[in-house]
């Protein structure tokens, strides 16, 4: 497509998201375009050769039980290469050991005080903080009935931390919620919005009241109710993933938009032109433009035209991760690899978040059970040791951390480290107010101009499919009318 040609909607981001918003363009008819800045679409979705056979360097799943993921695979042909988790037992790194997380949970908040204490993760000490909350309130202190000392009121916004400190003390936080929901977004959970990062856990404490202000017996009911809602719609997994990794995915449908889809061609400014958009320096026009990058990126593209949506995604924070994969031969690993993975607390001072026992958390990819596959994570909110280090330190201490925590012995034979600086948008409390004020002010200023990503509602694949389509439903009607 040349300079001067004109499409209805400019896409500016090739990720999942902007690629999401093309797909729902050309199933609206229009005429689509997709610039993107660097030499391949996907963003953070790739999948690679690895040790005979291919990783994911980031994402290896998405959430099965929202369905934008699994939608999206069934209008590409995909839907039946889509294979779960061989297993779904995970385990922290607590105490000097790896202790199975309790299945008895929700989102590392107890549901079955045996079942906790049994693991072992916990203290007596802060077994016996659990119990106080099942009075109601805790130690906190009365502040009503039905409510914890602090509560906020229904709906409102708070830090992760803030609640699950509250009710149930530093060690549930430490070693249970914060590798969990603090594994997912690499994040500081004290700093961590509850609405965006936990809907299930803002749910669950709007509705303490109805359980003597007991946010584990709160916890309890919701996750009887989700049990009971998944046996009535037949056993489905929780995660799903094409066979061939996650890049089968971005790989299809960027295959899907043939030559829709510009590599290599950075968008620079977005000038607006008499009821319409001029894309520089492309000099594409386009009647709508979905701006899907990075919110960092994406802010001086937005400021000529809507300042303050601008200064909202300026503000945003980001953490950066690295991931090292890595293949051993089986007899390095004393470890009977029978999980998914660990996690790892930040307490423990880790460079080491979290590792992946990849090739039995995927039964494709195990082999003869010869070589073991591993995913090690390190870096999260508060904690950039791994972007001071070059590739070779990297391995060098997270093989040291693999060594003291899962019994790693001998060299790997073969790694691969893939960085991925300042990915992980991290939403403060307040996030979801803040956007809706942001995305008014898009709205109003310019209005057939939409802004998507994983920095807006969440970083899982399936919301920035929803994302994507949304803003492309919305850039395009809006330039209809």
């Amino acid at each position: 497509m040349s300079a001067g040609a004109e499409v209805d909607l400019v896409v500016v981001g090739g990720g999942v998201s902007g690629l999401a918003a093309a797909w729902e363009g050309v199933a609206r008819g229009a005429s689509v375009l997709v610039l993107e800045a660097s030499g391949r679409a996907g963003g953070e979705i790739v999948t690679s050769p690895f040790a005979g056979g291919a990783v994911d360097e980031a994402a290896d799943a998405f959430l099965a039980r929202v369905p934008e993921g699994t939608q999206l695979c069934t209008e590409l042909g995909i839907e039946g290469e889509l294979v779960s988790p061989a297993t779904g037992g995970a385990c922290v790194w607590t105490g000097g050991a790896l202790r199975l997380l309790p299945s008895e949970q929700l989102l590392g908040l107890p549901t079955d005080l045996d079942a906790l204490a049994a693991s072992g993760i916990l203290s007596p000490a802060g077994l016996d903080r659990v119990r106080e909350d099942l009075k109601g309130g805790g130690p906190a202190g009365d502040a009503g009935p039905g409510r914890a000392a602090g509560d906020p009121p229904a709906g409102d916004d708070e830090a992760v931390g803030d609640l699950v400190r509250r009710h149930l003390g530093e060690e549930v936080l430490d070693r249970l919620v914060s590798p969990l929901l603090g594994g997912i977004w690499a994040a500081d959970t004290d700093r961590l919005s509850l609405q965006v990062a936990a809907p299930q856990v803002a749910a669950v404490r709007d509705r303490v009241a109805e359980h003597g202000g007991s946010l584990v017996a709160a916890a309890a009911a919701a996750r009887a109710d989700q049990l009971a809602a998944a046996a009535a719609a037949g056993d489905r997994p929780v995660f799903l993933a094409p066979r061939g990794g996650m890049g089968r995915l971005v790989g299809t449908l960027s295959e899907r938009l043939g030559d829709r889809v510009r590599t290599g061609s950075p968008v620079t400014g977005l000038v607006a032109e008499g009821g319409r958009w001029r894309v520089e320096p492309a000099g594409v026009g386009a009647g709508a433009v979905v701006v899907a990058t990075p919110a960092h990126a994406t802010a001086p593209l937005v400021a000529p035209h809507a300042p303050g949506a601008a200064a909202f995604l300026s503000g945003i924070d980001h953490a950066s991760v690295t991931l090292v994969s890595l293949a051993l031969p089986r007899e390095a690993v004393d470890h009977p690899l029978d999980g998914s993975g660990f996690l790892v607390p930040r307490s423990s001072g880790r460079l080491l978040t979290a590792c992946s026992w990849f090739s039995s958390k995927w039964a494709h990819h195990a082999g003869d059970g010869s070589t073991v596959l591993l995913r090690a994570s390190a870096g999260r909110d508060g904690d950039d040791r791994q972007a001071g280090l070059d590739d070779d330190a990297v391995m060098a201490a997270v093989m040291d951390d693999l060594r003291e925590t899962m019994g790693l012995r001998g060299a790997p034979t073969e790694v691969r480290v893939s960085r991925w600086p300042r990915s992980f948008p991290q939403p403060r409390p307040g996030h979801l107010a803040a956007l809706a004020a942001a995305e008014a002010d898009l709205a109003d200023a310019a209005p057939r101009l939409a802004v998507t990503g994983a920095w807006a509602r969440g970083v899982g694949v399936p919301a920035c499919i929803r994302g994507g389509r949304s803003a492309a439903r919305r850039a395009l009607h809006i330039a209809a009318t």
